[in-house]
C-alpha cells in the first residue's frame, strides 16, 4: 500500500533532506527510521523536493510503500514519537499507486523571509535572513516580474546543479512587507540548485538600491551565473507548499511560516 505524508522540519537541526553515508543527520534518515519502526520493516521515502542544509519546510510531501496495516493516527502520532525535535509529521494518508511525491507534483512554492532591521534580530534568528540596509519591497517585486513564465534560469543556477535543463516555468513571484519582515513568495513547476536563494540575493541588491530594477531582466538575458551576485543564506528559506492534481485529494494547510504575525497575505 502507498501512503503520502506531510512533513515539517527545522533545517538548522539537520544536514539537509537527503540521506547520506555514515548516518549523517538528515531529515530523510530520521523520517525513514521512524516509519520503519511503525511498519516493523525498512521503509524508504521519496520527497517532493530535496532541501539543502539550513533550509526549512512547512509543506514538504513524501510518499512511502508498506504492507503493514496501520491507521493514520499510528503513522502520525506514533511516527512523531520516534522523531527527534525539529521534524514532525503533519498528516499521513493512503494514496493511489500512481502517486509519486516528486513526479506527480505540478508546482513547488517557497517563501524567503528577511528581517529588515538595522540591528540583528534576537528572536527566530535561525529561521530568518537578515539585511540591515532598508529594502524597498515594491522595487523588488517589480524587478521579480521579469522572471515570470517559461524561462532559462542559467543566471540563477548554482555550480553543481544536476538538472538536465535550466528552463523552468515561474508561476508567480510576490515580494511584500509585513512590519519589519520582507517576504519573497515564489512558485514554479520546479527549481534549480540554489535557484531561490540566488534570486533572493539579486532582489535584495535591487531593494537596497545597489542595482536598478532592470538588472534582473538583464540577468535573465545574460544566462550567466557569474553576473548575478551573491547567494542568499539558507536560513530564511522555507518550502511551504507542493501542488498536486485534485485527484489525489491531499490535505491543505496554512501557508507559513507561522511565527510571522497573523494576516500574512496568501498570495
Amino acid at each position: 500500500m502507498k501512503f503520502a505524508a506531510g512533513v515539517e522540519y527545522d533545517g538548522q537541526a539537520f544536514k539537509g533532506w537527503q540521506r547520506q553515508k555514515d548516518d549523517v543527520h538528515t531529515v530523510q534518515l530520521f523520517v525513514e527510521r521512524s516509519l520503519s519502526k511503525i511498519a516493523n520493516h525498512p521503509v524508504t521515502v521519496h520527497c517532493a523536493g530535496r532541501t539543502d542544509a539550513g533550509v526549512h519546510a512547512t509543506g514538504q510531501v513524501v510518499h512511502f510503500e508498506t504492507d503493514a496495516v496501520r491507521d493514520e493516527r499510528a503513522w502520525t502520532f506514533g511516527g512523531n514519537t520516534n522523531l527527534p525535535d525539529g521534524v514532525s509529521f503533519k498528516w499521513v494518508k493512503p494514496v493511489s499507486d500512481d502517486f509519486h511525491a516528486r513526479f506527480s507534483a505540478t508546482a513547488r512554492r517557497y517563501r524567503y523571509v528577511i528581517a529588515n532591521t538595522p540591528l540583528r534580530p534576537a528572536l527566530f534568528g535561525k529561521h530568518l535572513s537578515w539585511n540591515r540596509r532598508p529594502l524597498d519591497e515594491k522595487l523588488m517585486h517589480l524587478a521579480a516580474q521579469s522572471m515570470l513564465g517559461e524561462r532559462d534560469f542559467s543566471s540563477f543556477r548554482a555550480h553543481g546543479c544536476q538538472s538536465n535543463t535550466p528552463w523552468r516555468f515561474m508561476r508567480h513571484i510576490h515580494v511584500f512587507r509585513q512590519a519589519e519582515y520582507v517576504i519573497i513568495d515564489i512558485k514554479a513547476n520546479a527549481f534549480l540548485y540554489h535557484m531561490v536563494r540566488n534570486i533572493a540575493g539579486a532582489l535584495m541588491e535591487v531593494g537596497a538600491g545597489l542595482k536598478p530594477v532592470a538588472w534582473t531582466a538583464e540577468l535573465m538575458e545574460a544566462k550567466d551565473r557569474s553576473q548575478a551576485g551573491i547567494t542568499a543564506p539558507p536560513n530564511g528559506l522555507f518550502l511551504v507548499e507542493v501542488d498536486y492534481p485534485e485527484q489525489f485529494n491531499l490535505p491543505k494547510h496554512a501557508i507559513g511560516p507561522l511565527f510571522l504575525e497573523s494576516g500574512l497575505p496568501p498570495c
